[in-house]
């Protein structure tokens, strides 16, 4: 469940990211797609790696402390990535 709380934001705030930039598209959904699956890919790994550890019994503060990281460098750095590419799209 922590998994989820961590990690739903992170993909939110980098779906955002990618949306902003390719506002003005033709063909803006495929383009979407390849731009942001990349970024999803460790968080989606890092999630499924502490569900995993924790099903063992392992403790998953490592798996955990890497989401959060990912959560405050996206929640620092969204924003203005968004604004930028928001600017840039649309002018």
């Amino acid at each position: 469940m922590l998994t989820l709380l961590l990690g739903t934001p992170v993909l939110s705030m980098v779906g955002a990211i990618g949306v902003a930039l390719t506002v003005g598209l033709r063909r803006s959904g495929m383009i979407l797609s390849l731009l942001v699956l990349p970024l999803y890919v460790p968080v989606l790994i890092f999630a499924a790696n502490a569900v995993e550890t924790a099903s063992a019994g392992l403790p998953v503060t490592a798996h955990l402390s890497l989401l959060a990281a990912l959560l405050a460098l996206a929640a620092s750095l969204s924003p203005v990535a968004t604004a930028a590419a928001l600017k840039i799209s649309l002018s």
